[in-house]
């Protein structure tokens, strides 16, 4: 007689029971990166487009520690100067890491799709800004991105100066005409003439002299969510992928 074969199927019966009171097991979550490895990430990306930066680190570590210990030997202290010095020394080196990290970063996206939305990641508080571009020519890729502040609405330009212009003009019109009283600023970033390198975008955004409050702020970037969107991102345009990564 042919003995009966049984299923290999587990059978949630036979499962075992969780207890009224014990704990759900905790679902394995993927780790972090420590914070120790993330700069030194960050330093090796930086290295690699910036070979002078661990000397001018180093330089600027031992210029702070030996004033901080100058001066502590000065006020007869000299433990305490080199302490403070040393603490000083390691956030000067650190401070000068930050800015050439997003120097180079800004580097590596400085000519590909979306870097000039990724330009606006970078923006302080107050700005309410378009991950995605406006307005985009399927055909060369170049685009225009929108970010609205207490200086109005400014539209931020990727591409040559006259074959993107059509683009600007269009969105500058469309915004006349539901904001009629509202001041639109128009930057063309790149390294051509009269543009302003990705880099430098949210500095010149910064300084630009404020016109609206925040209640008007909120008020106009309703107003402009209200028309819609326009059209979607052809392919090759990813202002996700073009964020510059500060391992931050």
């Amino acid at each position: 007689m042919a003995k009966s074969t049984e299923s290999s199927t587990p059978n949630p019966a036979d499962a075992p029971k969780r207890g009224l009171f014990s704990r759900k097991p905790k679902e394995a979550k993927a780790k972090k990166p420590s914070r120790l490895k993330q700069i030194r990430e960050v330093f090796n990306m930086t290295r690699r487009h910036d070979p002078m930066v661990p000397w001018l680190m180093l330089l600027v570590f031992l210029g702070v520690t030996a004033v901080g210990f100058l001066v502590g030997y000065w006020l007869e202290n000299w433990v305490t100067g080199l302490i403070i010095g040393i603490m000083l020394g390691l956030l000067g080196a650190t401070l000068i890491l930050s800015r050439r990290a997003e120097r180079a970063a800004f580097a590596q996206i400085e000519n590909q799709p979306g870097a000039s939305g990724a330009a606006l990641g970078t923006l302080r508080r107050g700005w309410i800004t378009e991950e995605q571009p406006v307005a985009v020519n399927p055909r060369t890729q170049d685009a225009v991105f929108r970010a609205v502040g207490r200086p109005g609405v400014v539209l931020i330009s990727e591409g040559p100066t006259q074959r993107v212009k059509p683009l600007v003009d269009a969105e500058r019109k469309r915004l006349s005409r539901i904001l009629p009283n509202v001041p639109v600023h128009v930057i063309e970033s790149g390294r051509g003439e009269g543009q302003v390198p990705i880099s430098q975008v949210a500095k010149k955004m910064g300084k630009m002299k404020k016109e609206l409050t925040k209640l008007e702020v909120n008020t106009v970037s309703k107003r402009i969510a209200s028309m819609g969107t326009r059209l979607p991102i052809p392919k090759g345009i990813d202002p996700y992928k073009a964020r510059p990564n500060r391992g931050r």
